[in-house]
Parts: C-alpha cells; structure tokens; sequence
C-alpha cells in the first residue's frame, strides 16, 4: 500500500491518502479541510477514491468529509459510534473555531475494535482507541507496518484528554494495550506533526515511554 501525507487547514492536520498499488483504488483518512488540494492529489496519482475514513469527530479532522462524500458520492467510514456527539456539533465546532458552516454528519458505517476496511486489495485493521475522544480508532495495516493513530499519539507527546468524553486513563491504555502490541517496528502517521515508530516513543516519549 502507498500512502501521501497531505496537511490541511491552519491545524496542518494530516489527512492520509491511501491507495492499493494493483487496483489504484484509494480512501481518504481525516480529510480535515482543502478539498481542493485533496481532489488534485487524487487525479495527480491516477486513483479512484472509495471512501473516507475518520479516526474521530474533531473538525480538524473531518471539516471537508460531508463536501468530499456529496460530491464524489462516496461513503464516510468511521469513526465508532461514541463520538457521535461530535459529528452532531460540527456546526458548533466551527462556530467556535471561526471555520465557515461545517454541517452535522453521520458516517455510512460506523466502526467498532476489530473491524476491517477493505481497500482494492489491501486491508486495513481498526482498533477502538478511547481517550482523546471516546469513539477514536486507529487503522492499521499490517504488511506495511504502518498505521494511522489520528490524536492519539505524537511524536514525544499524546492526545489531549481535556475535552468533553476525553479521559487520560483511557488513552495511555489504548496507546500501551492496543498500539505496543502491533510492535515497535510500526510507522505510525499521527494527526499531526512528523512521523515516527512505536519503538521510538516506547524509548522516549515521557508520556509513555517505558
């Protein structure tokens, strides 16, 4: 599977173009905003997008999702269901925010720890990762040991947990009992900031580190 980090909005949030390298078929992860940048990658790199995929109901993260999934007629994919409540108050997010009128959403599917998304002929694996927000989850896709954690985890740093639903309890656990275990060779593309590997936060990071 290839992948293009593209970031978006003044957040620099990255949003993941995927695609399977046999079928050209792709899928959006967080397309937070500029969805003009985000359909030129797509025709750039000769893909036919399938899906949106959202790792939780920040506005940053899916802030174009509604636009993108009316004009292409796609599905939006995720995220599980207990951040329902953020994807009703997209109008108030961006309210707040000064964000022109993002309106409420409901994805297509809803996703839950365990699912898989099928991507041409790649698969991704999802994990219900809480504490951020309540409904986070993380892809995976395992041949390429990359994975895609959303606000999860950062380079030297984690989530925030002071928002409405947010628990530091419940992140550290999903970072040391859903993400460790996939192995410190992983790559992991956080929602924003560089990349890095679960390895090198396991020896750094002060949030989690070992």
């Amino acid at each position: 599977m290839k992948f293009l980090i593209i970031p978006v909005t003044p957040y620099q949030q990255n949003c993941t173009l995927l695609w399977c390298e046999a079928t050209r078929r792709a899928a959006l992860v967080d397309p937070g905003g500029e969805p003009a940048r985000l359909l030129a990658a797509i025709a750039e790199n000769h893909l036919q997008l399938d899906y949106l995929l959202l790792t939780h109901g920040h506005l940053d993260h899916v802030g174009t999702a509604g636009e993108l999934a009316e004009h292409l007629a796609i599905p939006i994919i995720g995220p599980h269901q207990a951040d329902d409540y953020w994807l009703d108050d997209l109008p108030g997010q961006a309210a707040r925010f000064g964000w022109p009128h993002v309106a409420a959403l409901k994805p297509d599917r809803w996703l839950n720890d365990g699912d898989r998304v099928l991507i041409g002929n790649e698969t991704l694996d999802v994990f219900h990762t809480p504490g951020h927000t309540p409904g986070h989850v993380v892809f995976f896709h395992p041949p390429s040991r990359v994975a895609m954690v959303g606000d999860v985890l950062f380079q030297g740093a984690v989530g925030r947990t002071d928002f409405p639903g947010g628990s530091q309890a419940a992140l550290l656990a999903s970072i040391r009992e859903k993400l460790w275990p996939l192995g410190d060779d992983v790559t992991f593309i956080p929602g924003h900031g560089p990349t890095s590997t679960f390895g090198e936060e396991r020896r750094g990071n002060p949030y989690v580190r070992d």
